[in-house]
């Protein structure tokens, strides 16, 4: 993997784990975090919606619909373990 290509999953990763920071309330960790966020979100949108038969464009964008969707699902978990 070249420096451009890791330069491109941070930036994803950060993007839509601050997206998905704004969507879930509360559940934040900085910026670091939601770029940790964002790239879990990102491996957990690329396992779940293809299974349930979503596809949503490609290239930057759809990767960053993608990885803020699955961020929205981890967050929602990390919430619900939290309050638990």
């Amino acid at each position: 993997m070249g420096t451009e290509a890791l330069l491109i999953i941070l930036l994803v990763g950060a993007v839509a784990g601050w997206l998905a920071g704004l969507i879930v309330r509360g559940i934040g960790f900085g910026l670091i975090g939601n770029i940790v966020v964002g790239i879990v979100g990102a491996f957990i949108a690329a396992w779940v919606l293809p299974r349930i038969g979503v596809s949503i464009g490609s290239g930057i964008i759809g990767s960053i619909i993608h990885a803020t969707i699955g961020a929205v699902i981890l967050l929602v978990i990390i919430g619900l373990v939290r309050r638990a």
